[in-house]
């Protein structure tokens, strides 16, 4: 590869000014409503529980900060009065 063909790799939708470490990605989080320590991050990587998109770099994690914004628009939901009636009725037994 030459050198601008390897410049050329890293241009795109994430550029590296844009990577947020989990610790980064915590706080910039908690700065759009959703409260995640780096710990809890790291485990909804490993279990593939639904927690945000993320690069890695060899073996270090990376949030992009577009996918995580998008990601945590996703979570919040619209204001709700009350549960749902079937989540009610599984609380009554």
């Amino acid at each position: 590869m030459t050198e601008p063909d390897v410049l050329a790799a890293f241009e795109g939708p994430a550029p590296q000014a844009d990577l947020l470490t989990r610790n980064e990605a915590s706080v910039y989080l908690a700065e759009l409503g959703i409260r995640l320590k780096p710990a809890s991050l790291a485990r909804m990587w490993s279990t593939g529980s639904g927690g945000p998109p993320c690069r890695h770099i060899r073996s270090k994690p990376f949030y992009p900060r577009d996918l995580l914004r998008d990601w945590a628009q996703r979570q919040i939901t619209a204001v709700r009065t009350g549960a749902r009636a079937a989540a009610q009725a599984r609380r009554r037994g």
